[in-house]
């Protein structure tokens, strides 16, 4: 046995033990977490500079990577949203007397022992063991080396809070930073029960190829604004703006933006002053770059630039004809993870809604709002792309699973 597979186990059998805690004793322990985080600052963003050094200053990664005292106090109000949220195990979701006589329930059960392998992102250590721990669910845990170091302070805080509460400590793993990890996670059919992968995409098709553990895809985010005709401009501007700017890193961020032929060259010369303000570069269609030709970030769109996640400060601009043009491109190229239509006509912004598919569609909002905390969720694992188990925020609800429970007095067949 190796000692990455023994880890595992013990996280399993922790798991088992978890199914029978008081759920009080759970609320407690995330209500102490958020206390101890807090009260341990210092010592996670020492962790994390050591981390943020170890990267160059203009990777890309390092806004995903960077925690400060505001993210630190929005992660221990997230872990205190989510001990507030009802536990969705226990929940009797049928029940029916056969005219044998078998009395059954259909009840939602945990999981068992989620896996999640991720990127960069500290803060997801905290929301997926707290969303774990919450819904009675075992979690192993497998960061990227370079949130290595954040990442064990992390655990090492997640412990301390367990400990003080009296349940296993196990219930929570922290594996090696190695890739070794992942192979171990791919094959442990008998002790992890779902396996979910966020980061690039890359790493979820990975996943998907190589897991014999179940794989629910938290997909990558190549998001669209569309701008049709009768949109209002400045509420198109700010929308855009906020969905490219505010956190370009994050899958949420908008990477392409289309806007109707008819309104193109007055939504452009409005939008291009604040994308100059934040040194946005535009990859822009033959159409568009024409119309922005003075503009000092300006590249021409290659092909593939319509199908790219950024996650920086770059975004694609495309000028189409109309609506159906606008639909086309979005099926042709999104990821089908949020997608979104600016305009005053309440018709094309229904047929929009309706027609794209996408895990979040919005008219007149900004692609930024997909997220578990800002749905109400408490927190999310991911954004879920695909269509079985979870689509969207994958967060509390949907950690669970289904069990059947039959009560007989001696019923053969």
């Amino acid at each position: 046995m190796t000692p990455i597979l023994a880890l595992i186990i013990k996280t399993h059998k922790a798991s088992v033990e978890l199914r029978s805690i008081d759920d009080l004793q759970i609320q407690k322990m995330l209500l102490d977490l958020a206390s101890i985080l807090e009260k341990n600052m210092f010592r996670i963003l020492e962790a994390n500079a050591r981390d943020l050094a170890k990267q160059g200053p203009a990777n890309p990664r390092n806004d995903r990577l960077m925690l400060n005292k505001q993210r630190v106090t929005s992660i221990s109000g997230a872990i205190r949203n989510v001990s507030k949220l009802p536990c969705p195990c226990g929940k009797l979701l049928e029940k029916k007397t056969l005219h044998n006589g078998l009395l059954l329930e259909k009840m939602a059960v945990p999981l068992g022992v989620v896996a999640a392998i991720y990127e960069s992102r500290p803060n997801v250590t905290f929301d997926i063991a707290a969303l774990c721990l919450r819904s009675h669910n075992a979690c192993a845990l497998k960061g990227s080396t370079d949130a290595h170091e954040t990442n064990k302070v992390a655990v090492e805080i997640i412990k301390q809070a367990l400990k003080k509460n009296n349940i296993n400590e196990d219930c929570v793993t922290l594996l090696p930073p190695e890739r070794d990890a992942v192979q171990e996670l791919f094959t442990a059919t008998k002790y992890v029960d779902v396996l979910i992968p966020r980061g690039s995409d890359d790493l979820i098709q990975y996943a998907r190829k190589n897991s014999l553990v179940p794989v629910i895809e938290t997909g990558a985010g190549v998001c669209h604004v569309y701008v049709e005709k009768d949109a209002d401009l400045k509420k198109a501007v700010d929308i855009v703006v906020n969905a490219k700017v505010s956190r370009p890193s994050v899958c949420n961020a908008a990477d392409a933006v289309l806007v109707d032929k008819p309104i193109a060259n007055d939504f452009l010369k409005e939008l291009i002053v604040p994308f100059r303000k934040y040194h946005v570069e535009v990859f822009a269609d033959v159409l568009a770059h024409d119309l922005l030709k003075d503009y000092p970030y300006l590249q021409k769109a290659l092909p593939e630039d319509f199908g790219r996640e950024f996650l920086s400060l770059k975004c694609a601009v495309k000028i189409v004809d109309d609506i159906d043009e606008a639909l086309e491109h979005i099926a042709a190229y999104s990821t089908k993870h949020s997608e979104a239509i600016i305009s005053e006509n309440k018709k094309q912004c229904e047929r929009f809604l309706q027609e794209v598919d996408a895990a979040a569609v919005y008219s007149n909002a900004s692609t930024r709002f997909t997220d578990g905390q800002e749905f109400g969720l408490g927190a999310e694992i991911g954004i879920s792309t695909q269509k079985l188990h979870a689509r969207g925020p994958f967060a509390l609800e949907k950690l669970v699973t289904e069990k059947w429970v039959i009560r007989g007095d001696g019923q053969t067949r």
